[in-house]
């Protein structure tokens, strides 16, 4: 695709300072909304862009998100004849310091045993278990009986 000069100098402007772009997928988009050109024209650039690896992509939600790499960077430089001090928002370190989240309290000793002392003491009953006595098998006089109908609920076997 034919994309002016302009154009395209104003996308990669842009990229480079930024060193991330981000547009929706919509082609009938009559204007990028950070960059005053077509959005057509910057989908087209970042495809080009991905198909030389100076971009990488991400897409979610019908939205694309291209980010710089090394090699785009370097290409970008060379284009636009920008000096090797100048780098993207992405490279540049914050001089504000990290901020942390709040501070929780200390917390206290832990408790011995949790629920009854230990693992012994969660599987010897007391919460509606039943008593440790409860755990033998049925007793002698327990025969189950199955009738011979295979077990499926199709009823008895024709004769």
């Amino acid at each position: 695709m034919l994309i002016p000069k302009k154009n395209r100098r104003e996308v990669y402007k842009y990229l480079f300072k930024e060193g991330v772009l981000q547009a929706e997928k919509d082609t009938n988009l009559p204007k990028h909304p950070e960059i005053d050109v077509p959005n057509l024209h910057v989908l087209k650039l970042m495809q080009s862009f991905v198909s030389q690896e100076l971009v990488t992509e991400r897409f979610a939600w019908r939205h694309y998100y291209w980010f710089l790499t090394d090699k785009g960077i370097e290409y970008l430089r060379e284009y636009l004849n920008l000096p090797s001090e100048i780098v993207p928002a992405t490279l540049k370190k914050s001089t504000r310091p990290l901020e942390r989240g709040p501070v929780r309290p200390e917390r206290g000793p832990r408790r011995d045993g949790g629920f009854g002392g230990g693992r012994e003491g969660y599987r010897s009953g007391g919460f509606g278990r039943g008593a440790p006595a409860d755990k033998a098998g049925a007793p002698g006089a327990y025969q189950p009986q199955f009738g011979g109908g295979g077990g499926f609920g199709r009823g008895a076997a024709p004769q």
